[in-house]
């Protein structure tokens, strides 16, 4: 894949460095300060530069960088270089120049362990930090030598097997993201869902999961489905799931890493469901005043809230004073950012609540025509999915057969991609 690993300060400087084939000097670097570092109008995160390719991340105060001269796959590179980034925080917290420089043993030993001549083989964190310490290594680490073979090339190279906890739980987080771009007349121009589903299992052993999504659950947007069904346009999933079973039967069925990560991310763009509506009326009296209603009304079951609900109301650049009434919530004109902020701490599903305004404008000489941007909305609903996607079951089966405790959480929410025009 690469054939150079590095890693800069800002001023250049190569802080670490791995050589990994024949096809590069260490001089390479200076190519890199020279014509990235020390040109600032570089934007791009590739460079190509004769039949050399820089792939660069900048992270804080250092420059992560891969180099190679192949026609390499830059999504798996770019995927490395995020990686290690992932692994250099969970070692020592925060990567920057310091860390870096008070950790570069540490590193290189990083560095070697996930890259074999300049491909990736074992970037799971739990497994690197079973057999790379930050201690000193005894003379035992010899002794152990089969487990670590075991752990780095066994099909659940993300999982040890001695773990162990006094209370067996697994919690499922599902959080939704939606995207809205409404217009004015109220047509949806675009409505889908980012979603992922995070799990934190803190089980015993190496037990199985079998995981149940909807009944009906189509997965190719081509696919037979219903105003009812859910319909995802595709979906990726952590390495430990068993595909081929998720195929025939849509379970998902996996031996989880221990501890916190992440199982699967998908996007729907069918059936939607709009947790709120927003209705906008809005006039320009003559030059001098804006009027504003606005009605929220929350799309969903009265036994639900929404929390944290933020309505940002854009005004004319001319505005001067805006009085606003509300019977729920606060709102306060920021003239700094051109927009009135309406706070609603709870919005209960099926409740209705209003906004007017009055926007008073100063003359000017050269009146331009108000672009009028979208109102953007800020919310977070609990126990709810925009996608209709619902877990049917999470089920544990582990050798000594122990009972565990399973939590499942929905959450959908909304900031700053939930839009519309007036």
């Amino acid at each position: 894949m690469i054939s150079a690993f590095f890693i800069f300060n800002l001023k250049g400087e190569v802080l670490i460095s791995r050589l990994y084939r024949t096809d590069f000097k260490r001089s390479i670097a200076d190519v890199f300060r020279i014509q990235v570092v020390s040109n600032s109008d570089v934007r791009s995160p590739i460079i190509t530069l004769g039949s050399t390719s820089f792939f660069h991340v900048r992270v804080n105060n250092i420059y992560v960088v891969a180099v190679t001269k192949t026609n390499a796959n830059a999504a798996l590179v770019f995927e490395y270089c995020y990686r290690f980034n992932n692994i250099a925080k969970s070692y020592f917290g925060k990567i920057d120049e310091e860390a870096v420089k008070n950790n570069f043993v540490l590193i290189y030993e990083l560095v070697d362990e996930i890259l074999d001549f300049g491909y990736p083989q074992n970037s799971e964190i739990d497994t690197l930090k079973s057999y790379i310490t930050t201690e000193s290594v005894m003379s035992t680490a010899i002794e152990e030598s089969s487990k670590i073979t075991i752990q780095a090339t066994g099909a659940t190279n993300w999982r040890r097997g001695d773990v162990k906890y006094k209370k067996n739980e697994a919690f499922v987080d599902v959080v939704e993201t939606v995207n809205l771009s409404m217009s004015a007349k109220g047509t949806i121009l675009r409505a889908d869902v980012d979603a992922h589903i995070q799990m934190r299992a803190y089980l015993t052993g190496t037990p199985e999961c079998k995981f149940g999504l909807n009944d009906k659950l189509v997965i190719d947007k081509n696919g037979p489905g219903g105003t009812d069904a859910v319909q995802l346009d595709d979906c990726q999933f952590h390495q430990c799931v068993r595909l081929n079973e998720f195929d025939e039967t849509r379970t998902i069925s996996f031996i989880p890493p221990d501890g916190e990560f992440e199982l699967m991310r998908y996007r729907c763009t069918s059936n939607v469901k709009l947790p709120l509506r927003v209705i906008p009326t809005i006039n320009e009296i003559g030059t001098s005043q804006v009027s504003y209603t606005i009605i929220v009304k929350a799309n969903f079951n009265n036994k639900l809230s929404a929390t944290n609900v933020v309505l940002r109301i854009p005004t004319p650049l001319n505005t001067t004073t805006v009085d606003c009434k509300v019977v729920t919530g606060k709102a306060k004109y920021v003239p700094a950012e051109n927009v009135v902020v309406w706070k609603i701490p709870r919005l209960q599903g099926g409740q209705e609540c209003g906004f007017t305004a009055t926007a008073d404008l100063t003359s000017t000489t050269n009146r331009q025509v108000w672009a009028r941007p979208p109102i953007d909305v800020e919310f977070q609903v609990l126990m709810l999915t925009a996608s209709g996607l619902i877990v049917r079951f999470l089920k544990v089966f582990e050798k000594s057969n122990y009972q565990s405790i399973k939590w499942v959480r929905y959450l959908t929410k909304a900031s700053g991609t939930y839009q519309i025009r007036f």
